[in-house]
């Protein structure tokens, strides 16, 4: 079992993460976007450097402009082009059809025993857990990890990837 400090340093190593490349890199790109702008046009044409006298004046007109018509593009792209990207990837989703079938097979009563081991092999997979083992009771099959599991997925190492495997 992982220790308390490791799951805490990886914590830091997310939030790290995401901070900088979500909010830290956005602002330092959209600072270099201006200042380079005002470098490359507002500097070199005389008209435009009488208008905006300092890069202050043109950093406050361009945000004042480039916000709005940001959010207007953004609510477009929510609105007419999530619902092609959601359903594009749905159709990608091979992992999530096989489940949802095997859902619907069961469902209906035609899952075989053989076929739920394979099914639960197939997600022990993918979080990257061992197999357990079953036990038959009566009717019903239970997983013995299952009755008193305080393992979590980052408790696992992940499977070494063998040469020619994905």
């Amino acid at each position: 079992m992982k220790s308390l400090a490791s799951n805490w340093t990886r914590r830091r190593w997310l939030d790290f993460r995401n901070g900088h490349s979500i909010y830290l890199i956005f602002l330092m790109t959209f600072a270099n976007f201006v200042t380079i702008q005002y470098g490359l046009l507002i500097d070199q044409v005389p008209y435009l450097k009488n208008l905006f006298e300092s890069i202050w004046i043109f950093a406050v007109v361009f945000v004042s402009a480039y916000v709005p018509v940001a959010i207007v593009i953004g609510y477009w792209h929510r609105k007419t082009q999530w619902r092609v990207e959601q359903h594009a990837l749905f159709k990608e989703n091979e992992i999530g059809a096989t489940m949802w079938l095997f859902v619907i097979d069961l469902i209906d009563g035609k899952v075989s025993e053989e076929e739920k081991q394979q099914m639960r092999d197939m997600l022990h997979k993918i979080v990257r857990k061992p197999k357990r083992t079953t036990e038959q009771a009566g009717n019903q099959t239970q997983d013995l990890a299952d009755r008193s599991s305080e393992a979590s997925v980052s408790d696992f190492k992940e499977p070494r990837i063998e040469q020619g495997q994905k």
